[in-house]
């Protein structure tokens, strides 16, 4: 990973790069952590009646980690579910997550509603979750549909996984 990554990460600052565009904002604040917190720790897979464990997704779900994108992209979302524990532990992942939720920081609203859902979409993510904790507006994004729902929800996503935001 390229260093200036992670000096950013030791003055406090998230950076990312999404399609050459570098992007920063401050480390969360401790609302914006709890928020994501909540929201892993509902996190689970969906019963199914099927015996063929190869369809289930496993659920695994990481928070703040670098994904390395097809397009080169490098990207820190708050939540990423994936059904396969990613390879990659001493540097960015490279599996590409089933779905992503992003919590949003006042002032930078525009990185996750304006550019994280198309982006995330063109790269293969299945689901985006966007979610204000201050007017608890929950948008969730796929490539044929758009809702947005007031929180508490309970949100089934694409790949077999749901949970609580």
């Amino acid at each position: 990973m390229d260093a200036k990554f992670l000096r950013a990460n030791e003055l406090g600052i998230r950076l990312e790069m999404v399609g050459g565009l570098p992007i920063w904002e401050p480390q969360p604040i401790y609302k914006h952590q709890k928020a994501i917190d909540r929201i892993r720790a509902t996190i689970e897979k969906i019963p199914t009646s099927t015996s063929n464990e190869n369809e289930v997704c496993e659920c695994v779900h990481t928070s703040d980690v670098y994904i390395s994108f097809p397009d080169g992209s490098l990207k820190r979302p708050d939540i990423s579910i994936f059904c396969k524990e990613p390879e990659e532990e001493d540097e960015a992942i490279t599996l590409v997550p089933e779905a992503v939720i992003e919590i949003l920081s006042k002032g930078y609203e525009a990185k996750d509603l304006e550019i994280g859902p198309p982006f995330y979409l063109s790269q293969g993510v299945k689901d985006i979750v966007v979610f204000d904790p201050y007017t608890l507006l929950v948008l969730h994004v796929r490539k044929d549909a758009v809702t947005r729902q007031v929180s508490p929800v309970e949100i089934t996503l694409e790949c077999g996984c749901k949970c609580v935001v």
